[in-house]
C-alpha cells in the first residue's frame, strides 16, 4: 500500500543525503517534495500541512543546517515526526475482566468477520482464551462464515437462532463464556453498506449494556479519505477505543492509514495484512514509520520468524549447517518456513536498505519462482534430495517431466545447490573462500 509513497520519500530524502552540509532552501525544496508525495498519497492536507510545518521548523535549526551530517538529521526528524503523526492515542490493547468483552464495529466489507478470527487467534498467543459470538442477525451467511473461521482455528463460536436480538446474542455469548471457561469475548456485530442511524443507536445500546473493555472500528484502508469520514461518525455515537485497518497489503494509496488517527485522535491498534488468520499486527507506529521510509523493520521480522520457525527445528538446522550436512530436503523445509512469514516483498521491506528491491523480489516470487524450486524438489526420491550428485542426465528428465518444469530449471537448481554445499564445507572447515578478503 505505501510503495509509491515510500519510493517518492526515500529518493526525496537521498538528495538530502548525498550531500555535506545542506541550506535552508535545500530543505525548502525538499518539503515541497515530501508536501506533494503526502498529498498524492491521500494524506489529509491538513495533516500534510501541520506535518511539514513541523519538520521544516526543526530542520532549518542552526544546529542541525550547520552540521557535517545535516541531511542525516532531516531524515531522522521526518521519522521522527512520521512515528508522532502514526501514533495517536493509547494503542495498548486492554483485556481486563473476566470475560473481557471486545466488539468489532465498522461497515459492510472492511472485514470485521475475519478480523474477529484474526483477533480471536492473537489473543491465544497472548495466553487467553478467547470465544467467538457472531452478532449479525441480518446476514445469516456473517454467522456461517465466522463458524468456518472458528473451526479453522479450532475456537468456539456463539451464534443464536434466526430472530433473537443483538443484545440477547451478545448476553448468550457472555454466559457460554463462563459456561466453557473462556475469559474473552470477540464480538463480530452487522454492518451496513453506509453509515446509518438505526446501526449507530443498535451499536450505543449494545456498548451501554455490556460495558466492552476495547470497542474496535474495523476500518477498510483502501476506501482512501472516505475512512476518515466513517471513522469520524462511528466516533460521534459510539464511544470507540481505537482501530483496526484492514487491506494494507493492497494497492491503494495509503493515505487514509497515515491521518486517520491524527484526524480522529483514535489509536489504530492492528493491521490487517493479509487475508489468512494470521495476518494481523500489532501496530508500532515507529516500525511502520521505518518501513515507508525505507529504514526497515527488523522487530517485526524478528517476531515473524519467532512464530513461523520452530525453535527445535531451529537449533537441527544450524547444526547441519555447521557441519555441511545441509540437503534438498532442509532446503524444501526451510521455503515452507519463509512463507508461512509472510509475502516475500513485505519481508523484504523489513531488512534495512532493501526496500527498494522487494517488488522485484515480490515478481519473482508471482512468477511462480519458489513454486518451480518446491515442484523440483519433490518430483525427487528421498535419496536424491539427501544425495544430488546421483542425478544423471536420465533423472533430471525425469524429475523435469514430473514436476513440469524444464531440464534447464533442474540444472540451475542442483548446480546452485552444490555450489552452496560447497561454500558450507569450506566454512565449516575454516577455511577461507577464495575471492573474499583476508582481514
Amino acid at each position: 500500500m505505501f510503495d509509491a509513497l515510500s519510493d517518492r520519500l526515500r529518493r526525496t530524502l537521498s538528495s538530502l543525503t548525498g550531500r555535506g552540509r545542506i541550506s535552508e532552501a535545500d530543505v525548502d525544496a525538499a518539503m515541497r517534495e515530501v508536501r506533494l508525495a503526502l498529498l498524492e498519497a491521500d494524506v489529509n492536507f491538513k495533516v500534510v500541512k501541520d506535518f511539514v510545518a513541523r519538520v521544516r521548523e526543526r530542520a532549518v535549526g542552526a544546529e542541525v543546517l550547520e552540521s557535517l551530517t545535516a541531511g542525516q538529521q532531516v531524515v531522522a526528524i521526518v521519522n521522527e515526526e512520521l512515528t508522532n503523526l502514526l501514533g495517536a492515542g493509547d494503542r495498548v490493547f486492554h483485556l481486563s475482566g473476566s470475560p473481557a468483552v471486545v466488539v468489532l464495529v465498522g461497515l459492510q466489507g472492511s472485514g470485521k468477520t475475519t478480523t474477529a478470527a484474526k483477533l480471536a487467534r492473537h489473543v491465544v498467543r497472548v495466553g487467553r482464551r478467547p470465544l467467538l459470538v457472531a452478532a449479525d442477525p441480518y446476514r445469516p451467511a456473517a454467522a456461517d462464515q465466522l463458524e468456518t473461521l472458528g473451526r479453522s482455528i479450532e475456537i468456539p463460536v456463539h451464534r443464536a437462532p434466526s430472530g433473537t436480538s443483538v443484545l440477547d446474542i451478545v448476553r448468550g455469548g457472555i454466559e457460554a463464556s463462563r459456561r466453557l471457561v473462556r475469559d474473552t469475548v470477540i464480538v463480530d456485530t452487522a454492518g451496513r453498506l453506509t453509515v446509518d442511524a438505526p446501526l449507530m443507536a443498535e451499536i450505543a445500546d449494545l456498548c451501554r449494556a455490556v460495558a466492552p473493555v476495547e470497542t474496535l472500528l474495523v476500518v477498510d484502508a483502501m476506501t482512501g479519505q472516505e475512512s476518515v469520514a466513517v471513522a469520524e461518525a462511528f466516533h460521534a455515537a459510539v464511544p470507540l477505543t481505537g482501530l483496526v485497518l484492514t487491506k494494507i497489503d493492497g494497492d491503494a494509496r495509503g493515505g487514509a492509514a497515515l491521518s486517520i488517527g491524527a484526524v480522529t485522535g483514535l489509536p489504530v491498534k492492528f493491521l490487517g495484512t493479509g487475508e489468512k488468520t494470521d495476518a494481523l499486527e500489532v501496530f508500532h507506529p515507529d516500525r511502520l514509520a521505518s518501513r515507508i521510509l525505507g529504514m526497515g523493520d527488523v522487530l517485526t521480522l524478528v517476531e515473524r520468524a519467532q512464530e513461523a520457525f520452530d525453535a527445535k527445528q531451529t537449533a537441527q538446522m544450524e547444526k547441519k549447517l555447521r557441519t555441511a550436512s545441509f540437503t534438498l530436503e532442509d532446503m524444501l523445509d526451510q521455503l515452507q518456513q519463509v512463507q508461512k512469514m509472510g509475502p516475500i516483498g513485505q519481508l523484504m521491506e523489513m531488512i534495512p536498505g532493501m526496500g527498494g528491491l522487494a517488488k522485484d523480489a515480490q515478481a519473482s516470487v508471482d512468477k511462480g519462482d519458489l513454486r518451480r524450486v518446491e515442484a523440483i524438489i519433490r518430483a525427487m526420491t528421498p535419496s536424491e534430495r539427501r544425495d544430488p550428485t546421483v542425478l544423471n542426465a536420465s533423472r533430471r528428465r525425469r524429475i523435469a517431466t514430473g514436476s513440469g518444469t524444464s531440464l534447464t530449471d533442474v540444472n540451475r537448481l542442483v548446480k546452485q545447490f552444490l555450489e552452496m554445499q560447497k561454500m558450507m564445507k569450506q566454512l565449516s572447515g575454516g577455511r577461507r573462500i577464495p575471492g573474499l578478503m583476508r582481514r
